[in-house]
């Protein structure tokens, strides 16, 4: 399988939302639910990570499989941090090395273009252990818990693990 990765453009928005809208139709896919990724959902996180952060895009052939994003947080005082991190990669892609291709590109995309960013951010619900080893493979370490912060839908809730990334060659300008 030929993967290609490539920055993301706003013109692919509807071709993204698509690729939302079946990852999040999943179970324990995405936070969100189908009903809640809208094109203006895609828009504003397009948006935000073209003007302070990053979105890459993996490729099979002319199709978009996977994409990647996160942006800088206000107020100033975060302008080191790239969060609200979200990656999707298409149920038929899942588990063949995508996401880990895409999320290794951006990292180093990161580390060789953004000495500005400091911390890249991300949160996985504490029952996903898979994505959390997967997160520590790149080097993402947990940085603790947000008790009972999702709820699962049946009356129960489980916590969230906030987890960070540290740039090797951040440089303070």
């Amino acid at each position: 399988m030929s993967i290609k990765i490539r920055k993301c453009r706003p013109e692919y928005w509807e071709e993204i939302l698509g690729l939302y809208q079946k990852v999040a139709a999943i179970p324990g896919g995405l936070a969100r639910t189908s009903a809640e990724i809208s094109g203006d959902y895609v828009k504003d996180f397009q948006r935000k990570a073209k003007e302070t952060g990053l979105s890459l895009i993996a490729l099979s052939g002319m199709d978009i499989v996977a994409e990647i994003h996160a942006h800088k947080l206000q107020p100033q005082v975060f302008s080191h941090v790239l969060s609200e991190l979200t990656i999707a990669v298409h149920p038929d892609f899942q588990g063949k090395g995508v996401g880990k291709a895409l999320f290794s590109a951006f990292l180093e995309e990161v580390a060789t273009s953004r000495p500005d960013i400091l911390r890249v951010e991300l949160i996985s619900r504490e029952s996903n252990s898979k994505a959390i080893r997967f997160y520590e493979s790149l080097g993402f370490k947990q940085e603790g818990r947000f008790e009972q912060r999702i709820d699962r839908g049946d009356g129960t809730f489980e916590a969230d693990i906030p987890m960070a990334w540290i740039n090797p060659n951040y440089s303070k300008r």
